[in-house]
């Protein structure tokens, strides 16, 4: 008995102090800032993003599949390198600035697999925010929704 009680309160302890994660598959898009200084030569800045989509969401991190760790010479885990995220959710778009933590690879060689990388984030505005956490309660009943579809009875 005395075991049971112990098991319930590490389980209702660890809810509290791991976010949940909810494994959702919504388009990203991921920018930087680039750092084109190289002595007293400046070069123009040209946007880099990488497109992929989330595996996981909570609401401290994400975790993301892309095609690449790096853009150019630049990766995207480490350095704490702030990424400009933006998602694609059903209730609208929502853009927050992560930084990368960890990542792994999931097929592939290093030239032609795919990356997980799991991201902390760091900031939102207030407005994602109330967007991302009312994805993150109701998610698979958005997705789930009723689609309006052309030719055919909704009744």
């Amino acid at each position: 008995m005395i075991r049971e009680l112990f098991a319930n309160f590490n389980k209702s302890l660890a809810k509290r102090v791991v976010c949940s994660r909810f494994s959702y598959q919504v388009p990203i898009k991921l920018t930087f800032e680039q750092n084109n200084k190289t002595g007293k030569l400046q070069m123009p800045r040209v946007p880099l993003y990488i497109n992929g989509e989330t595996k996981d969401l909570s609401q401290s991190g994400i975790g993301f599949l892309v095609s690449s760790i790096r853009l150019q010479e630049n990766y995207l885990v480490g350095e704490d390198r702030v990424l400009n995220a933006e998602l694609d959710l059903p209730n609208g778009k929502i853009s927050m600035k992560v930084v990368g933590r960890r990542y792994e690879q999931v097929d592939g060689t290093a030239s032609s697999g795919k990356f997980i990388i799991g991201a902390k984030i760091v900031q939102i505005s207030d407005e994602c925010k109330e967007f991302y956490e009312d994805f993150l309660r109701n998610g698979s009943k958005l997705s789930q929704s009723k689609v309006l579809k052309f030719g055919v009875d909704q009744s």
